[in-house]
């Protein structure tokens, strides 16, 4: 395409340096996923890491890879893949250091490819600083308030207080021992952010800049429509239980339209960095995607539709937006 002929007409000069100050680089990027986990080891003790991805990129950029998006490299318990994060700035050591993959983004850059982060912002890890405060503090505490804290149903409060259910399985709330009980969409190790909160948003907001700040070109956001809650939660019946939010409905935790306050407040931090993007895991109606497409929203949205699809070029076609 015009970027990489652009490239080649600029002797000793990367192919990143060619469209350093396009911002919509994203456009026509290859972006490649890694699961750092199980990609490659570079040490030698059978778990994939920073090291091995950053011994593959020579082999990247020559299939002619744009752009690396790696899963979650934080450091975490590790019991949903790493989607279960008790420190957003902080890697995992098993997978290295800071160091490391701050000079892998370097590294990646100087051979013509951008790194993309995973940022996981609907829930913590239950072992992430907050949880452990929230979990030592009385019901009504600031720390519980930063994530979503109860009471139950029932005379004695030991009925769920409503009827979601994880997608994981089995009811989306966690009781502890003083007697409230704890929203989870996912595993009970994933506690729920209350994105109502004020220090929720900040936090985040200043997670986005530290990875921007070390060269990120942007990232990928986890359950993107799943943020904003009706906290009042109300129950949902059986056909609300969905994760790909088909219905028609008002629904208390898919795809509210609170959501959009939040992504419009990390898309001007982005914008700020001149060529860094963001792209939606949402599982929406397509009639929605151009809410979380509008141009202070997401950059892109994951199409989901695809997966659903048979194996046939036309019906690709026909959901494939141009």
């Amino acid at each position: 395409d015009a970027y990489r002929a652009a490239s080649r007409d600029l002797p000793g000069r990367s192919f990143m340096t060619a469209i350093e100050h396009h911002a919509d680089w994203w456009r026509r990027a290859v972006v490649y996923q890694i699961y750092i986990r199980s990609f490659a080891d570079g040490n030698g003790d059978g778990t994939g890491d920073i090291a091995g991805i950053r011994s593959r990129l020579p082999y990247l950029a020559d299939l002619g890879i744009d752009a690396i998006w790696v899963n979650p490299w934080y450091a975490s318990p590790l019991r949903d893949g790493g989607y279960d994060v008790a420190d957003y700035r902080a890697i995992d050591p098993c997978y290295g250091t800071l160091a490391e993959a701050e000079s892998l983004i370097a590294k990646a850059r100087d051979l013509g490819i951008r790194i993309l982060v995973d940022l996981v912002p609907n829930h913590t890890s239950s072992e992430h600083a907050w949880f452990l405060e929230a979990l030592a503090s009385p019901p009504g505490s600031a720390a519980r308030r930063r994530y979503h804290f109860t009471a139950g149903r029932g005379p004695d409060g030991s009925e769920p207080p409503s009827d979601w259910r994880s997608v994981f399985g089995g009811p989306a709330w966690t009781r502890v021992p003083d007697g409230e009980w704890y929203l989870h969409l996912f595993d009970s190790s994933q506690p729920d952010l209350n994105w109502d909160h004020p220090e929720v948003r900040a936090e985040f907001e200043d997670i986005i800049r530290f990875w921007l700040d070390r060269g990120a070109a942007g990232m990928r956001v986890d359950v993107a429509h799943a943020l904003a809650k009706d906290a009042t939660y109300p129950d949902v019946g059986e056909e609300g239980q969905r994760e790909d939010h088909t219905l028609d409905i008002d629904h208390p935790f898919w795809d509210r339209d609170g959501l959009q306050d939040i992504i419009r407040s990390w898309r001007r931090i982005l914008d700020e960095y001149g060529d860094r993007m963001m792209v939606a895991e949402a599982w929406i109606r397509p009639e929605r995607r151009p809410v979380y497409l509008r141009p202070d929203a997401y950059h892109q949205a994951f199409e989901f539709e695809l997966l659903r699809a048979e194996w046939d070029a036309a019906e690709f076609l026909s959901l494939i937006h141009i």
